[in-house]
């Protein structure tokens, strides 16, 4: 079940992803891509990482790329 946002969050959150991406996390999200790279978005390591795609629109390799820290 998806979370409804406040709709000001909605508005900022679309405009952010357009700034950064050129691409609208609502189109993203209706299509199953990924804001980042416009890949599909359709297959996740665990919950949380399906959880996260329907807060930040990213796929996997995009969300390993943000928040994994790099190994030395």
């Amino acid at each position: 079940m998806r979370a409804m946002k406040e709709p000001t969050l909605e508005q900022f959150l679309e405009e952010f992803t357009f700034e950064m991406f050129g691409r609208s996390a609502s189109i993203a999200g209706a299509s199953k891509s990924c804001v980042s790279c416009g890949g599909p978005a359709s297959e996740f390591r665990d919950v949380v990482s399906e959880k996260e795609y329907n807060i930040s629109k990213m796929c996997q390799k995009c969300q390993d790329s943000v928040f994994n820290a790099p190994e030395e």
